[in-house]
């Protein structure tokens, strides 16, 4: 459920504090383990660690991210894969095929 429109997007005081802190354009991560904060136009330009429950994964904030929270950007599963053998035999022949077109064909 999302957050009451009178109430306005929540933005962590702490990490504005530490961005006020910082000049803009500064290549200094502030980590943060506030996920569910909105992104607001302060924040463009910074990189922010945002924990994914194991690291902190560094997102850079660009324009088009405004309005989103930290946590769409930082994800906190890995997908592996699909499939067993039938995806282990597609995935050698991918890859003979590969190395098939970087050899060149031999001089006569």
């Amino acid at each position: 459920m999302s957050r009451s429109i009178k109430k306005g997007p929540w933005v962590d005081p702490k990490l504005l504090k530490k961005i006020s802190k910082l000049r803009p354009g500064d290549k200094t991560v502030v980590k943060t383990w506030s996920r569910d904060c909105v992104i607001s136009p302060e924040m463009v330009g910074f990189i922010f660690g945002v924990h994914n429950g194991k690291t902190h994964v560094p997102v850079a904030i660009i324009e088009e991210m405004v309005g989103h929270r930290l946590g769409e950007f930082a994800m906190t599963r890995k997908f592996v894969r699909h499939g067993g053998k039938i995806q282990k035999e597609l995935e050698i022949k991918a890859a003979e095929a590969e190395k098939a077109k970087t050899v060149p064909p031999a001089a006569k």
